[in-house]
């Protein structure tokens, strides 16, 4: 058994980047779909990372974004992983030789492997709510029993967690890595240091027990 990895989503300050490093997490993420209320334009990115340090993963979010946008960006702000939450396909995902993950809004449990299997390239999976025409974020958990034992891609779960839950999921799910944005917001957008800290404990805690078991 690994231990959990921890990306802190939906960034859009320095202090909070900050904190997200701090508390020890592994990677952070940045919005860049102008519709989410967490979104960062290229300006306010490269300053959010100018102090993220090496081996803390810097993770750019698109959703169905132009070629064009997706290059204006790796040409300007340290990215080390890219995140696709629209309706993009695995030629359009790897063009860029960055690594990238692909998010899945989850309805049913063949659309895990279905996915999977269509994204060979992807690092990994990530699993999040399903809500008609919101791509993400929607801050509502899933049935984490649809999520297989045995995917074929490593599993980063997301949707409504929050420090009080992260702990049956990771029991329930043993996902590669969790992902969270709004379950440590004071506002959207604005991260709650306490929140990252109370977060990042519980992952590390329920993994102990893990291992201890």
């Amino acid at each position: 058994m690994s231990r959990t990895r921890i990306k802190i989503c939906g960034i859009t300050r320095a202090e909070d980047a900050k904190a997200v490093v701090d508390a020890g997490a592994d990677a952070l993420g940045l919005v860049f779909y102008p519709l989410s209320p967490r979104a960062v334009d290229i300006a306010a990115a490269k300053i959010i990372v100018a102090d993220v340090p090496a081996f803390v993963s810097v993770t750019a979010l698109f959703v169905n974004p132009s070629v064009e946008e997706v290059q204006s960006v790796l040409d300007s702000v340290r990215i080390d992983l890219l995140q696709f939450h629209g309706d993009e396909e695995d030629a359009f995902c790897r063009q860029f030789n960055r690594p990238y993950i692909k998010a899945l809004r989850i309805r049913q449990a063949s659309d895990v492997v279905a996915s999977c299997l269509r994204f060979p390239s992807a690092l990994g999976i990530l699993l999040d709510s399903y809500k008609p025409g919101v791509p993400g974020g929607t801050g509502e958990t899933f049935d984490w029993s649809l999520v297989p034992t045995t995917p074929p891609k490593p599993i980063i779960l997301a949707g409504g967690l929050v420090p009080e839950n992260v702990a049956a999921a990771i029991e329930q799910v043993a996902p590669f890595a969790v992902d969270i944005s709004g379950g440590v917001e004071a506002t959207k957008g604005i991260k709650d240091h306490g929140k990252i800290n109370a977060f990042v404990k519980e992952v590390y805690r329920v993994d102990q027990h893990r291992l201890q078991c």
